[in-house]
């Protein structure tokens, strides 16, 4: 199987961890193997949380500057933070309204990388959904809609229906359901 890494990144607080989690847990019911490693810095005052997670035949658990297939950001200055990472042809999806979304001063690099790039209001949509902790199964959703990485909506909602704690797991494949059709709508 081809290698695919992924880098994630947000704050403290957002389910970083949580969504490599559902990412990885995907990959070896598709028989992935998998590696990965997260940074924390401040993680519990809400600083930044980067988790690496490589699929397929790695022999590290670290992804390279220049060798992410995908970058998923809950925070959009970390999107922008985490962008060295990303590989030519890559593709970014963050956190924010896309109207606004990149920043003029970042946009030229993205078109200079063919660096393909999406943005969704997670945190909106889990808020309107009484579920303000759950952008990152919004943002797992939206990833979803756009079919990459070999994975199905299919694959993250039998991975969420199996790792979700019972008395979450009706809201996250609600908040998941809406990152999706989003994500459906945006790709069309």
């Amino acid at each position: 199987m081809p290698s695919i890494n992924f880098v994630l990144s947000g704050l403290g607080g957002q389910g970083i961890l949580f969504m490599t989690k559902i990412i990885a847990k995907t990959a070896l019911r598709r028989g992935y193997n998998i590696m990965g490693a997260e940074t924390h810095g401040m993680a519990q005052r809400g600083g930044s949380v980067i988790s690496h997670l490589r699929l397929g035949d790695v022999n590290s658990s670290l992804v390279k500057p220049g060798s992410a297939h995908f970058l998923l950001s809950l925070e959009e200055n970390e999107a922008y933070r985490n962008l060295p990472f990303l590989a030519k042809n890559g593709h970014l999806y963050s956190d924010t309204a896309l109207d606004i979304f990149p920043k003029d001063s970042v946009k030229a690099y993205l078109d200079k990388m063919a660096i393909q790039y999406d943005a969704l209001p997670a945190g909106k949509i889990a808020l309107d959904l009484g579920a303000p902790v759950s952008s990152n199964l919004a943002m797992i959703g939206f990833f979803a809609a756009f079919q990459e990485g070999s994975f199905t909506a299919d694959d993250f909602r039998e991975t969420i229906e199996t790792i979700s704690p019972e008395r979450f797991k009706d809201i996250n494949l609600l908040v998941f359901e809406k990152g999706l059709s989003t994500g459906t709508v945006a790709r069309e």
